[in-house]
């Protein structure tokens, strides 16, 4: 098979497509013929060697989320069947032409549904689910701030919450992106005003319930201040450092809850107790039309360098594609 490689620590230019052996499924995998995947921040971490691969993924093929086809079944295989369209997640390598994945992190793709669109889905919708509904508990008629609202986490997020009955308030920094989500019936507001805590307040109309944030030490002083008692907050990301001074003071008195999460390391338990939760709660979603993917682009894994350069520009709104032909 082919595989988009990182041939060495670097910027985009260090990106090759190269001949590789096909992986063979375990008795629970199935061996999935990859159409489309989509790009992740972690992805450019990785390729940078910031973020190396949890172990059992190649150490140098990036790729966190697939869709394609079941090209072949492990002995044990029970659940799937070969041809059948599959997305999901894995820890890893799956911008390649072939992935061998645990038959439980598979989801149906909706019927209509092309492989480049539901290639935009695994990723950035668990993650969202798992943070809006697992981790924080949001409930219809509380307000969720968003952070990096037009990333690919961002948008999910936002279209989740929403589905949930619940008030998004989206924070962008790009004029484009507050427009787009302004389109979407979100409450929108750019970071970089005078007094951001009193925009937030004002588009929420109060204090937040729930803030999603991909920033961490940037924005966590903020994230308190805007927090209503008893308010959570989920840690998605460290964009802005990871290293934070925190007033406990705060913490205590609005009895606040922070919870730190991340998906790619999880144990295989966790990742398919998460992708059954999301199948049952949020996939119906999709096949009955009610959500759609936000896909910024489509572009071919041989252009994968400029993909990398676009997304290191913060330039799209939603996912980035990468179409495997």
């Amino acid at each position: 098979m082919r595989a988009l490689v990182i041939a060495r620590p670097g910027g985009p230019e260090v990106l090759e497509i190269r001949e590789r052996r096909d992986p063979v499924p375990a008795p629970r995998e199935v061996l999935v013929r990859v159409r489309a995947s989509a790009l992740n921040r972690a992805d450019l971490l990785q390729r940078r060697g910031l973020y190396p691969a949890p172990e059992g993924a190649p150490p140098d093929v990036p790729g966190l989320e697939f869709a394609g086809e079941v090209a072949a079944c492990g002995d044990a295989v029970s659940e799937r069947r070969r041809g059948d369209r599959v997305m999901g997640i894995v820890g890893g390598g799956a911008q390649a032409e072939l992935v061998a994945v645990h038959e439980q992190l598979c989801l149906p793709i909706p019927e209509a549904m092309p492989y480049e669109e539901a290639a935009a889905i695994p990723e950035a919708y668990l993650t969202a689910y798992d943070a809006l509904f697992l981790r924080g508990n949001l409930a219809p008629g509380e307000t969720v701030l968003l952070h990096a609202a037009g990333s690919g986490v961002g948008t999910a997020a936002a279209a989740l919450a929403t589905s949930g009955g619940a008030r998004v308030v989206a924070l962008a920094r790009s004029e484009d992106k507050r427009r787009r989500l302004a389109a979407m019936g979100l409450a929108v507001v750019d970071p970089a005003v005078a007094d951001p805590v009193a925009a937030i307040r004002g588009a929420a109309g109060g204090a937040i319930d729930l803030v999603i944030d991909l920033l961490g030490a940037a924005s966590f002083a903020q994230n308190v201040e805007v927090l209503a008692v008893l308010g959570r907050m989920v840690l998605l990301g460290t964009m802005g450092g990871a290293s934070a001074e925190v007033d406990l003071g705060a913490l205590m008195r609005k009895r606040l809850t922070v919870i730190g999460t991340v998906l790619r390391s999880r144990p295989l338990e966790e990742k398919v107790e998460l992708t059954r939760a999301f199948a049952r709660s949020a996939l119906p979603l999709f096949t009955a039309g009610r959500l759609r993917p936000f896909v910024d682009r489509i572009v071919p894994w041989t252009e994968a360098r400029a993909a990398h350069a676009a997304m290191e520009r913060n330039e799209n709104f939603g996912k980035i594609v990468l179409s495997v032909a």
